[in-house]
């Protein structure tokens, strides 16, 4: 009896399996109907509680590095999507982590280096289809946001006119094609300026130190009584530690000499000179691992994030020597960031959640 019992279920699930497999076109079709109705009317904003959030949409650096996009990080603020820089990837990563393109706000840049811009002509493109906009989207930089805006309009505009030209101006508006440079001057050392105070959201724009790169600034997000720091790419700044004090969240930049000097000495090894000298040219303008940890020491910091990785960190143990010697002068909580790392901060409270959403 209990043979006959166990052939039947075997037949039973034989059958199952050969009906799935005969029918697996019409299955798959139906499945990926459903996934696209979901992606298409649900997203990352929708579920996030009330706060201030944020979300590494590129964690990486010009190196290549299969954890790390170009640098990116999408700041939400309460119903309100923003994103500070674009670089190689970020509009895909985006994707990836459901926060619709089409509900970007603006974008910040820190400045002008190709990794924090590359992926600034897909973004737009990708906010205006996604969107249906009639105006453009706003880009905040300091002065020479112009050029890098225009360019990428100008290099974008047979693909608008073909998109207006197949889909109709109702689905895709001419005049919301590209970016709305929006400039701003640099403030001086130990001053900021307000560059957005909308819908309870606060940015705030200070200089740092990424010389000879000028100008290169961070930004400063305040939102329902939570705060955020993003440095853009700098040396060990006592300007940004100053307007970075008692934030709850700090996201520094890092680069690590002792790891580039592996680097350096491999391309040396390697007889490729100009690797060697731009290997030990981009030490003189990051923060190391250790100095981002005593600016957050110095500034209270409550939480420190790193991103724009140099060098990639492909194996585990180079975690390890990456962050060596950090938990020597900052004793509070330190996230390696990789694509999708997110930090919530909900409104009016000292919660402060991590997660790898990728």
């Amino acid at each position: 009896m209990g043979r006959r019992i166990v052939v039947g279920l075997a037949g039973f699930v034989l059958g199952v399996a050969v009906l799935g497999w005969a029918f697996r076109g019409p299955i798959v079709r139906r499945l990926m109907e459903r996934t696209v109705a979901r992606n298409l009317s649900t997203s990352l904003l929708d579920e996030v509680a009330d706060g201030l959030h944020v979300v590494l949409c590129g964690a990486g650096s010009p190196l290549p590095d299969v954890d790390r996009s170009g640098p990116c990080v999408a700041v939400i603020a309460g119903p309100a999507l923003y994103v500070v820089d674009a670089g190689s990837g970020a509009s895909r990563s985006l994707f990836r982590l459901r926060l619709p393109q089409g509900r970007v706000q603006a974008v910040f840049l820190t400045h002008f280096h190709s990794d924090h811009i590359d992926g600034l002509g897909e973004l737009m493109l990708q906010r205006w289809v996604g969107g249906a906009h009639a105006a453009p989207l706003p880009v905040y930089g300091p002065s020479g946001v112009e050029t890098v805006v225009d360019a990428f309009r100008r290099a974008y505009s047979q693909d608008a006119a073909y998109r207006v030209a197949h889909h109709g101006a109702e689905v895709v508006p001419p005049a919301g094609a590209g970016g709305a440079p929006r400039s701003f001057a640099v403030p001086l050392d130990g001053e900021a300026s307000i560059v957005v105070d909308h819908g309870g959201l606060e940015v705030t724009v200070f200089r740092v130190d990424h010389s000879p790169v000028e100008p290169a600034v961070g930004y400063r997000f305040a939102y329902g009584g939570r705060s955020v720091v993003v440095s853009g790419d700098t040396t060990k700044s006592a300007n940004l530690q100053h307007f970075a004090r008692d934030v709850d969240l700090l996201v520094h930049e890092a680069l690590s000499p002792e790891l580039v000097a592996v680097m350096n000495r491999g391309a040396a090894r390697a007889g490729a000179a100009n690797i060697e000298k731009i290997m030990a040219d981009i030490v003189e303008y990051h923060t190391s691992p250790v100095e981002a940890a005593e600016v957050a020491r110095e500034a209270h910091v409550r939480h420190l994030l790193f991103y724009h990785i140099v060098p990639p960190l492909p194996l585990a143990p180079l975690h390890e020597l990456f962050l060596a010697g950090v938990s020597d002068v900052y004793d509070g909580p330190v996230t390696l960031g990789r694509d999708g790392t997110f930090i919530s901060l909900p409104t009016d409270s000292r919660v402060i959640t991590h997660e790898d959403l990728l």
